[in-house]
């Protein structure tokens, strides 16, 4: 199966949107997860339902809020052209953005779970023999909820590989810019001869999508060893 150099680019595209999206929103995911499963707060319900907004929004919904926002004239956008003459909408970093917002959900959902799971009670011994916070988050809460971070990070990297509607909202289907696979798929779909390309670019997809799946079943593997004492 030989690519041509548009397809070879969409591929390229779509990992560096993917990984970008995913090391840019795991931080806040995290956080934000961590936040949700221990704090409790008058409006918790509100925060939780924005945070899973994107699921349940018409993703062709959520790329044009995110155009309106980060647009030449959005508050966002119109802010960051005016101080620093940057435009984000209809480029690779919109793109990047609109992949992380769609697979952030996914993201704080697993890992949400995965900090319920740690037992409180760890912490809490922790704290009493003078541990501070941050130390009990990282050397106790993280680690022990590290499967859950790895899966969602493997969600969000998915969803992001495989976004679609809020993508060619905000950012377009510019070739060799914005055309990531989901896109370059639709457009060879678009085309009487494009069945093959079309077919070409769902079984990368397909390959890309079990290599992040078998990455990270490995990692999770390792991580349960390590933190049960069994790594070789």
């Amino acid at each position: 199966m030989t690519l041509t150099d548009p397809e070879i680019t969409a591929l390229w595209l779509s990992l560096k949107v993917a990984i970008v999206a995913v090391v840019v929103a795991l931080p806040l995911a995290v956080w934000v997860a961590w936040i949700l499963s221990r704090k409790t707060f008058f409006g918790k319900w509100l925060v939780e339902g924005i945070v899973h907004l994107p699921l349940v929004l018409p993703p062709i919904v959520v790329g044009y809020v995110l155009l309106i926002a980060f647009g030449r004239n959005g508050w966002i956008g119109g802010f960051m052209r005016e101080v620093f003459g940057i435009s984000i909408a209809f480029t690779w970093i919109a793109a990047a953005i609109a992949a992380g917002v769609m697979g952030f959900p996914l993201m704080v959902r697993a890992i949400r779970l995965a900090f319920d799971a740690v037992d409180s009670g760890i912490e809490n011994a922790a704290r009493t023999l003078g541990a501070t916070r941050r130390r009990v988050f990282f050397t106790i809460a993280l680690p022990l909820a590290a499967p859950g971070v790895v899966a969602g990070t493997v969600l969000g990297f998915a969803r992001a590989l495989g976004e679609f509607g809020a993508t060619i909202a905000f950012a377009a289907n510019i070739p060799g810019e914005t055309r990531t696979l989901p896109l370059a798929i639709y457009t060879a779909l678009q085309a009487p001869d494009g069945e093959s390309i079309a077919f070409r670019l769902a079984v990368i997809s397909t390959i890309v999508a079990l290599i992040a799946v078998a990455l990270s079943e490995w990692l999770n593997t390792r991580s349960r060893r390590q933190m049960t004492g069994r790594d070789s």
